[in-house]
């Protein structure tokens, strides 16, 4: 099966590891010119994650219609604001039964829409599209750090076939059926993340952060189970082992913007100073329309957009998140005590 990555940072060249070292074919597409080069000419990025080694059995190219050309199967590796202009320079090339994989995570801005509704509104085919998502940092997947992930699917044998195609000795998938539980966890959470690292940047202590990822993790199903998700998917790989890990890893580009936020920079400052997209950042904007277009209570997401757009300060968001009115702990979440 030939592989087409469609795009070359950290994350791309991570799958491009993990696919290449099982001898899988990869086509790599790289908006950069030089980073296609550089890779075909010293089998490394130049520019993410230099220090891994990419097989021979990757090509890079910036000619996004040759790396979709004859493909078997695509993975979808932008950040998300870049999916549907990816999807419309490639779908020329790309016949309709192709099954395509999504790992960006993020709403898109306008629409509201997942990835895959994204992919489906400019490729049509619902049924071979799917979405992978867990706590895989790229900078640990590329080193073979074990890891696991879920990929959920409208079509249970694409859900298999990708499965099969990304298991490794080092990362292991499972499959979920919940598409809309998947996409929406690994969205919400880079902003939880953000507000975790929030405080970590005002010094607050183990109790803070960890009331704010458990209240942060009710806020995430209690928009999910609205929407049609299961709540129990957000116990899972793409729920609470995401959030997991993006709200503690020293790897966690969400974690990091909300610290710097607190410490007194902005998203640009931080954007500029590290080269990296923060998907946090616009995900609390498009959570936070989308809450309130739902007319759903996003407490946290709404702290994070307003103090990272809006001039509000990180220093009074806990007083006002503190100050809310008390609630049964499990209102909203869509659980049924009596299931077993």
């Amino acid at each position: 099966m030939r592989v087409a990555v469609i795009g070359a940072g950290s994350w791309g060249t991570a799958v491009c590891w993990l696919l290449g070292g099982k001898g899988v074919p990869v086509t790599l597409w790289s908006r950069e010119p030089e980073i296609a080069a550089g890779i075909n000419a010293e089998h490394r990025n130049p520019v993410y994650l230099r220090d891994v080694v990419l097989p021979e059995s990757t090509y890079a190219t910036p000619d996004i219609e040759e790396a979709a050309a004859g493909a078997e199967a695509v993975v979808v590796v932008t950040p998300s604001h870049g999916v549907r202009g990816v999807a419309e320079a490639m779908g020329g090339s790309l016949p309709t039964h192709v099954p395509v994989v999504n790992l960006s995570k993020g709403i898109e801005g306008g629409s509201l829409f997942r990835m895959t509704q994204v992919l489906e509104d400019v490729l049509g085919n619902r049924d071979r599209l799917a979405a992978l998502s867990g706590p895989n940092h790229a900078e640990e997947v590329s080193k073979g750090v074990p890891s696991a992930t879920a990929i959920a699917a409208y079509d249970d044998a694409v859900a298999r076939m990708f499965q099969d195609l990304f298991m490794s000795p080092v990362f292991r998938v499972y499959t979920n059926p919940d598409v809309i539980g998947v996409e929406l966890g690994g969205a919400s959470k880079n902003v939880i993340a953000v507000a975790a690292g929030m405080s970590d940047g005002l010094g607050y202590g183990d109790n803070t952060k960890a009331t704010l990822m458990t209240r942060g993790l009710a806020e995430m199903t209690r928009l999910g189970a609205h929407l049609g998700a299961r709540p129990l998917t957000y116990m899972g790989l793409a729920g609470m082992g995401d959030l997991i890990v993006t709200c503690t890893s020293r790897h966690s580009r969400n974690r990091a913007l909300g610290e710097w936020v607190a410490r007194g920079g902005t998203v640009e400052s931080y954007t500029a100073e590290t080269q990296m997209v923060a998907e946090g950042a616009r995900s609390a904007k498009t959570i936070d329309e989308l809450g309130a277009k739902l007319g759903i209570e996003l407490p946290i997401t709404h702290q994070v957009r307003s103090i990272l757009f809006d001039g509000h300060l990180a220093s009074e968001a806990g007083a006002v998140l503190m100050g809310r009115s008390a609630v049964d702990e499990m209102h909203g979440l869509g659980l049924v005590e009596d299931e077993g």
